[in-house]
């Protein structure tokens, strides 16, 4: 394994030092929104540019990266990212800021859908090793941009600059690195319809992480903020609920490869409205009870996605595993980008609107997948795929996912917790088992739950 990551070390460090600098700058233009007296409504519809450039970009990247090449056009999507971070500073207007956060995150994604198609083409051996490892490189670069935040303050033009110097450094370890040239990127997907009617809690999984993570990287400094906290200890909150994410994301992926996903998401959703609501009640001055708090907030939230992720790879053939999770990532895009509008709303007419909105969200959850499980059979224990930590990238690294047909020649290939993913796959592969239930599709062997 530690032959593998090194081989794709200087691809890891250079997307990693990239996303510490896609970190600080959110948080910083959040906080400087609210600083500038932006309503809470008009911070989130701010943000959520940067998910409707995310899911523009996942269209219209590919093409770039076809007409320029995978390294020119990195190279110009770095640069470009670098060029809006300082942009930041020169206006302060909120339409122009939505604006440079659509075309931030249309960079980013671009970023991503290089970077992962390097690693397909680089990961050879122990692919679902380097999966994991890339997925929390992307948590822990990300954190670790946050909490830059400390070195200036939010309100400082020099945090701008330290954003627009990562994103240029992130360049040099790419520009040293002698890679052969991927294929372009495709980004065929299953209808949303056709997930969702086969796979609902998958589909709703999605579609509600996008919805609650959305809102926390957008509203979450603000939320803080309006404790009367300084930068630093919001970024030790935002850093926190990270961390949380980050740690809880495997004892709870454990209890879902032995029990029914849809109870784990279940239990995880009534977590995280528990934990939101301890945040929405304990008062400023009970720092460390909050911090307490927003961990827990973070390991349920944070794996929401992930389990939604591996309740859809149950639920779908192998074949058509990989266009089903293609469609998720849109699915939890689009939810991303709603979610800061929504909980914005409620943030300008309730006190603590924020723990409200976040705990309504996992709430409903709760209850769609509690329906669920009464009209749906679970899906039988020997045709449960195995759970993988999956953050929101580009459908690029849902190749790289050990659990896609891709991988099945791979016998090689082990998750961290060391099942043998490729066998598991042709194995089920072979059975095509179909799943008896209510909403049983006959054509596909395939059932909604």
């Amino acid at each position: 394994m530690i032959r593998s990551v090194a081989a794709v070390s200087s691809l890891l460090s250079g997307m990693g030092v990239l996303l510490v600098g896609s970190g600080l700058l959110g948080l910083i233009v959040a906080l400087r929104g609210a600083s500038a007296g932006f309503s809470d409504l008009t911070i989130g519809w701010l943000m959520s540019g940067f998910y409707v450039g995310y899911i523009l970009g996942a269209s219209v990247c590919p093409r770039v990266i076809e007409q320029a090449g995978h390294i020119r056009a990195f190279t110009a999507f770095a640069a470009c990212s670098a060029a809006l971070a300082l942009a930041y500073g020169l206006f302060e207007h909120p339409v122009v800021w939505w604006l440079l956060r659509v075309a931030s995150g249309l960079c980013l994604i671009g970023l991503y859908m290089v970077i992962e198609s390097w690693l397909n083409v680089r990961a050879v051996d122990h692919r679902g090793q380097v999966f994991a490892v890339y997925m929390m490189v992307n948590l822990v670069a990300v954190a670790l941009g946050q909490a830059m935040i400390t070195a200036y303050g939010a309100e400082h033009a020099n945090s701008l600059a330290i954003a627009a110097i990562l994103f240029c450094l992130g360049l040099v370890p790419i520009a040293l690195t002698q890679v052969s040239q991927p294929e372009v990127p495709k980004t065929d997907r299953l209808s949303l319809a056709t997930v969702y009617r086969l796979a609902p809690v998958g589909a709703a999984g999605a579609v509600f992480s996008g919805l609650i993570s959305g809102s926390f990287w957008s509203l979450g400094p603000v939320f803080a903020r309006g404790f009367g906290w300084d930068d630093g200890e919001v970024a030790l909150f935002i850093v926190t609920t990270v961390a949380g994410g980050a740690i809880m994301q495997w004892p709870l992926g454990w209890l879902s490869d032995r029990y029914d996903r849809r109870s784990v998401l279940l239990a995880v959703s009534v977590g995280l409205v528990a934990s939101v609501g301890g945040i929405g009640v304990v008062p400023a001055q009970s720092i460390g009870t909050l911090l307490g708090f927003a961990f827990l907030f973070g390991g349920f939230s944070f794996t929401l996605y992930s389990l939604a992720v591996a309740q859809t790879h149950d639920r779908f053939q192998s074949k058509d595993a990989l266009e089903a999770t293609k469609s998720l990532l849109l699915m939890h895009g689009i939810g991303a980008a709603a979610g800061p509008l929504l909980t914005g709303a409620v943030m300008t007419v309730a006190e603590r609107g924020f723990a409200i909105a976040l705990a309504t969200l996992g709430a409903t959850l709760a209850v769609f997948t509690a329906a669920r499980l009464l009209l749906d059979a679970p899906v039988p224990l020997e045709d449960k795929s195995h759970f993988a930590l999956v953050e929101q990238t580009s459908v690029v690294a849902m190749e790289l996912d050990p659990r896609t047909p891709v991988h099945e020649e791979d016998a090689s290939d082990r998750s961290p917790a060391g099942f043998d993913l490729a066998a598991d796959a042709t194995a089920r592969a072979e059975r095509d088992v179909d799943i008896v239930a209510p909403e049983a599709d006959t054509r596909t062997g395939l059932q909604g739950a």
